[in-house]
C-alpha cells in the first residue's frame, strides 16, 4: 500500500492556489518546514509573514488580513494553533465569522517521540464547538489536497486538521470529496463503522477482518466531523442497526461524540466509541507502538464491532 505525506499535499495545494489567487497570505509560527508552508514561502516571500511562536499573535493578524479582504491561512501543530490561541479563534475569527483557514498539523498522537505536551487529541472538540467553524479531517494525502483547495474557494471560518509522517493511501490523486458529505468506502448490512482522518485505513483493515468471519460492514468516511451528515448517519443506523466509531482524538467531543449525538437524536442504535478514553497522550519513538498501547488498531476496531453487534 503507497504511503504518501498529508503536510506535502497540503503543501503543494497551498502553492497551487496561491499561484492562481494572490490574495492568499500564509502565516506560520516557525514550523514552515514541518508544515510544507515553506513551499509557499520559497515562491511568494512578500505574501508569507513569520511571526515565531506566537499562534494568538498569528489568528489575531490573520483576522486582520481577512478584514482587508485577504485570505489568510494560518499553519502551525494543532496542539497549539487551536491550543493556546483556541479564545482568539472562538471571539476574533468565529463569532465573526472572518475568512480565515487555521490549519492544524501534527495531530492527533502523530508527533509521537515529542510527547504529550505536542499530541493533540481535544482539537475537535475545541473547534467543532465553535459556531460558523467548518472541521474537515481528510484521510489521506489526496484527500488533504482536495481539502485545500476546496476550502481556500469557501467562505467563512475553517479548521483543517492533518497529521505528521505519511498515510496508505485511499484515494487517487484527483479525488473530488462533498464538505458536509460522508463518503461510502464500503457497503454492509451487519454494522457501520464511522471513521475519519488517519483512522479510515484502520477501519477498512477491519472490515476485511470481519468480512472473513461473515460479517457485513459499512464504512464511512467522516471526513467532515462540522457540518456532520446526520443523513448518512441515519441511514447507517437505520440500515445496519449499530455503530463503531474510531478516531485519533478524545471519544469525548471528537467524532464519536458528534456522531452518538447525531444518532440519539435521529435513531438511537448500539453505539461504540473506539479512541483515546480520557486521558493524555504518551511519548513514544514509536508510533505504531502508541497505537496499539491505545486501541487504535485494526484489531480492536473489529473487537468493539462484534461486541456491537451482538448488543443489537
Amino acid at each position: 500500500m503507497q504511503l504518501k505525506s498529508q503536510v506535502d499535499y497540503f503543501g503543494r495545494a497551498l502553492l497551487e492556489k496561491g499561484t492562481a489567487n494572490p490574495d492568499i497570505v500564509v502565516l506560520d509560527a516557525d514550523v514552515s518546514a514541518s508544515t510544507k508552508t515553506s513551499y509557499f514561502q520559497e515562491s511568494y516571500p512578500e505574501r508569507f509573514i513569520e511571526v515565531g511562536i506566537s499562534e494568538q499573535d498569528m489568528i489575531g493578524i490573520a483576522a486582520g488580513l481577512s478584514l482587508s479582504g485577504k485570505i489568510p491561512v494560518a499553519a502551525a501543530f494543532a496542539t497549539f494553533i487551536v491550543g493556546r490561541a483556541w479564545e482568539q479563534v472562538a471571539n476574533t475569527v468565529a463569532r465573526q465569522s472572518l475568512n480565515v483557514k487555521i490549519v492544524g498539523t501534527h495531530s492527533g498522537l502523530t508527533p509521537s517521540a515529542d510527547g504529550e505536551s505536542h499530541q493533540s487529541i481535544a482539537d475537535i472538540a475545541v473547534t467543532r464547538v465553535l459556531p460558523n467553524m467548518v472541521v474537515e479531517v481528510p484521510a489521506d494525502a489526496a484527500a488533504a489536497g482536495w481539502a485545500t483547495r476546496e476550502l481556500l474557494d469557501r467562505k467563512g471560518p475553517v479548521y483543517l486538521r492533518l497529521g505528521r509522517g505519511s498515510f496508505p493511501m485511499i484515494y487517487p490523486d484527483d479525488i473530488e470529496l462533498e464538505v458536509g458529505r460522508a463518503e461510502t468506502l464500503l457497503d454492509g448490512d451487519d454494522v457501520t463503522i464511522v471513521s475519519t482522518g488517519s483512522m479510515v485505513h484502520v477501519a477498512l483493515s477491519a472490515a476485511e477482518t470481519l468480512m472473513e468471519e461473515g460479517l457485513s460492514s459499512r464504512v464511512l468516511d467522516m471526513h467532515t466531523i462540522k457540518p456532520l451528515d446526520c443523513d448518512a448517519l441515519e441511514k447507517a443506523a437505520s440500515e445496519t442497526g449499530c455503530i463503531v466509531t474510531v478516531e485519533e482524538h478524545s471519544v469525548i467531543g471528537g467524532l464519536g461524540g458528534a456522531v452518538t449525538e447525531a444518532v440519539s437524536e435521529r435513531k438511537p442504535v448500539p453505539i461504540s466509541r473506539v479512541g483515546i478514553k480520557d486521558r493524555f497522550g504518551q511519548s513514544s519513538r514509536n508510533y505504531q507502538a502508541l497505537l496499539e498501547r491505545y486501541g487504535l488498531t485494526p484489531e480492536a476496531v473489529a473487537g468493539a464491532a462484534r461486541k456491537v453487534v451482538e448488543s443489537k
